[in-house]
């Protein structure tokens, strides 16, 4: 059943596309969003539907019990393994070659089929290891 599309929903998923490596607080996105009419509360809800729909990820940064969101939506998105930060907080797509390899070494060694739609490898990126 296909959702009723309001202006907020839509200005809300079009923001969240245009940041598909980032994982945002709800705060952030209202901030962003303030000029545009979507209010804090229509933010929160609209969050919560789009996880269930699968099309963002909740997840929390190390030290803060505060969630952040990433835009899922995307083939690309989909489509690969990402890999976060633990220090800046920010989220790279794996590249395909490197992450068909790891998921095939998992298969093979361990009968397991990874979900890459929702899977996330933690460590610390090149600029953090600096």
């Amino acid at each position: 059943m296909a959702k009723y599309m309001t202006k907020q929903r839509k200005t809300l998923l079009g923001y969240l596309g245009a940041h598909p490596d980032e994982a945002l607080c709800a705060q952030e996105i209202a901030a962003a969003l303030e000029g545009e009419g979507v209010s804090l509360s229509a933010v929160y809800r609209n969050l919560a539907e789009l996880e269930s729909e699968g099309r963002i990820r909740r997840m929390s940064r190390e030290g803060s019990r505060e969630a952040y969101y990433q835009f899922t939506g995307s083939d690309a998105c989909r489509d690969c393994l990402h890999l976060k930060c633990k220090k800046c907080g920010r989220t790279f797509h794996m590249d395909s070659t490197g992450a068909a390899q790891l998921l095939g070494v998992v298969e093979k060694a361990e009968g397991f089929a990874v979900d890459k739609s929702d899977t996330v490898l933690y460590g610390v990126c090149e600029i953090c290891q600096d």
